[in-house]
């Protein structure tokens, strides 16, 4: 079959990576794509959604994966099946649990699923006032909507707290995604995310990784995309019970309660969770598979990834079951410096053509291809992943391989899974 990626990050060369394998495969396309793709894949060059359709049908697509949220968010996938066209993916509703954190956050007290406490705010005064008359020092303030991966504050004090609140509502810091902010109660704990299938009415397990958000060693500085990840998480993988807690208490809800709501859940789905004294609690959702955790995860998986697809578009998942190599993987991204600020794009990359470290992989997440070389051209450039027998083993792959690569101005942090 014939199977096009929608994306060109390094997400989606993950994925591309996992479904060029599948022997159900007869060709690969993708939609942008990035160099690193074009390796797996025929890139598309298409500027707009007209020409993304025409395309589908001049290339008599079989199956659409779609790997950015902001195309779920925007109802691509439902547009999709109105034509008549197979898509993994959610619908615009359904994708709405990574669309709006207040919808989320209020899906969640409707289905009992475990979360910390929360307010939404539209008027800067009215959110300062809380923060000010609220006992608790520290809190988390969120803008609403979509911002990139950048638009959450972890504020340990009420002064950052309110400085977040005035960039999101008075000066529009996130544009329209922050015209309505979420202000949480601070959980503590051990971070973990958890990765679902889902048919609509099944779900199955895919993974659980641990990312690591901030920018710098020690977990300081600014949040990011995610500098660096892990497959198992750690928090997961040493307490089973936690991960089957996890699954009753949040996916099978999620699964029932979205179709109950009559949107019935088709795609990756991500549990960002807080490992807490009270027990898991979830953070956030993803309606796309996470960055950088796909790239630690899907390197690890041994069954057919394809099948796994066709079967959710069918809801058929109840009939799957996936396998996954024994041990770890441990990814490490490699940055522009400034990054998740300004940065400056242009630096040529080395090393990558150098003979391959066994055992690894490098995901390109921003990167272009001129003259013959590769330029490193987004804030996140590379994503590097070891894998072995256990995380040591995994962590000094990946390092190994962060190694041989350079170009001016990278940065990357150098304690992933330390």
């Amino acid at each position: 079959m014939k199977v096009l990626i929608i994306g060109g990050g390094g997400r989606e060369h993950a994925l591309a990576y996992a479904i060029a394998s599948s022997p159900l495969l007869t060709e690969l396309l993708a939609a942008p794509g990035n160099p690193g793709i074009a390796q797996l894949a025929r890139c598309l060059d298409c500027p707009d959604e007209e020409a993304l359709f025409a395309a589908i049908k001049d290339e008599a697509v079989d199956l659409v994966v779609i790997g950015p949220e902001a195309p779920l968010v925007e109802g691509l996938a439902d547009r999709l099946n109105a034509a008549g066209v197979a898509v993994f993916g959610p619908s615009q509703k359904a994708a709405m649990l990574e669309g709006s954190k207040a919808f989320a956050r209020a899906f969640c007290d409707r289905h009992h699923i475990p979360q910390p406490n929360w307010q939404q705010f539209t008027n800067s005064s009215e959110a300062i006032a809380f923060i000010q008359d609220h006992p608790a020092e520290g809190h988390v303030i969120k803008a609403d909507g979509l911002a990139a991966g950048k638009g959450v504050v972890v504020a340990d004090t009420k002064a950052e707290a309110i400085a977040a609140i005035t960039n999101m509502l008075d000066d529009q810091q996130f544009g329209d995604a922050g015209a309505s902010i979420l202000i949480e109660e601070r959980i503590t704990g051990v971070e973990a995310s958890l990765f679902a299938m889902a048919d609509g009415d099944h779900a199955i397990m895919i993974g659980t990784a641990q990312d690591y958000k901030r920018a710098l060693d020690g977990d300081k500085g600014p949040n990011t995309g995610g500098m660096g990840a892990v497959s198992p998480a750690p928090a997961l993988d040493a307490h089973p019970h936690l991960t089957d807690q996890v699954w009753r208490e949040v996916v099978e809800n999620v699964i029932h309660g979205m179709k109950a709501e009559g949107m019935p859940y088709q795609g990756f789905l991500y549990v960002g969770l807080m490992i807490t004294q009270d027990g898991p609690k979830v953070i956030e959702f993803n309606c796309r598979f996470g960055d950088p955790e796909a790239e630690v995860i899907l390197p690890r998986l041994e069954t057919d990834l394809l099948s796994a697809l066709v079967a959710a578009t069918k809801t058929q998942l109840h009939q799957t079951a996936l396998q996954f190599k024994p041990g770890a993987a441990v990814t490490v991204v490699m940055a522009n410096g400034g990054y998740p600020g300004p940065i400056t794009p242009g630096g040529v990359i080395t090393g990558l053509t150098e003979d391959a470290i066994s055992n690894s992989m490098v995901f390109h997440a921003g990167t272009q291809r001129s003259d013959g070389e590769i330029i490193a051209t987004g804030g996140r450039v590379l994503v590097v992943t070891g894998w072995g027998e256990d995380q040591a083993s995994a962590r000094q792959t990946a390092y190994a391989r962060v190694n041989t690569i350079n170009w001016p101005n990278v940065y990357y942090r150098k304690d992933i899974a330390s």
